[in-house]
């Protein structure tokens, strides 16, 4: 942590480097604001380089250190460039918010969902997890330490219709994480998610519009749709050193959704 004396307060990451997926938009985007505000140096990967740049230069603009990489999750060759380009500026990684993923019209029940979707599922969601970990973890052991957080989601937690590989995906990035959490706590690494129900994005708006969201699941979230910069709250505690004592954790943000 450290104190911003212009704003006269403790801010959260200081001096960290925080690797965010997904940045452009959308949570992943709420977050890049966040944890610029909180004293970290952003490092945007994103595939869109619109929105990637986007985000950078308003970073930037608001005198915050701010690095955006073009980054497709689900190739190797790419997210091994996110984290050496990382490297190359900043010698170090201390946290990783694996963040991309998401859920489409195209899923549904495994009789009768398309293939393709069950393996984009998987390729982004699961495997661009996957490759994140793999890359960046090692540079964290050799640093003594830093911290990893997943983005699964309740319908990886709780049984959902008509979701059945966006499901399948989610839930296994979540035995991942405790697996992770176990395997590289010895290395001062640890490893949490966050779990998100709906939540107000562009994307999501979109969906419900398009009759993708049944009223059923509206009305299960008691508090309304949760906002992106909940779940960047939740992403900046398990990045701090305020969860120091915090590994293999799912954390919910889940607008009563598990309750109702």
């Amino acid at each position: 942590m450290g104190f911003d004396r212009r704003e006269g307060k403790i801010m959260r990451v200081a001096g960290k480097i925080a690797v965010i997926t997904g940045g452009g938009a959308g949570i992943g985007r709420a977050c890049v604001e966040l944890f610029a505000r909180e004293g970290a140096t952003v490092v945007i990967a994103e595939r869109d380089a619109a929105t990637g740049e986007a985000a950078r230069d308003a970073i930037i603009a608001q005198g915050h250190h701010c690095l955006f990489v073009p980054t497709d999750v689900s190739e190797a060759d790419s997210v091994r460039h996110l984290i050496a380009t990382t490297m190359q500026n900043f010698s170090r990684i201390d946290i990783l918010y694996n963040n991309v993923g998401g859920s489409t019209m195209n899923d549904g029940p495994v009789t009768t969902a398309p293939f393709e979707e069950f393996w984009n599922k998987i390729k982004v969601d699961l495997f661009g997890t996957w490759l994140g970990c793999h890359y960046a973890i090692p540079h964290m052991i050799a640093a003594g330490g830093g911290s990893v957080i997943n983005a699964s989601s309740m319908y990886g937690l709780v049984g959902t219709p008509n979701r059945d590989a966006y499901t399948a995906a989610k839930g296994a990035i979540t035995a991942l994480t405790r697996s992770m959490a176990v395997e590289f706590a010895k290395h001062r690494v640890r490893v949490n998610a966050v779990a998100a129900a709906g939540t107000n994005t562009e994307r999501v708006r979109a969906r419900v519009a398009q009759g993708g969201v049944s009223q059923k699941v509206l009305d299960a979230h008691l508090l309304g749709l949760v906002e992106p910069m909940d779940v960047a709250q939740a992403v900046l505690y398990l990045a701090s050193d305020e969860s120091r004592s915090t590994t293999g954790h799912i954390l919910a943000v889940d607008s009563g959704l598990t309750i109702s």
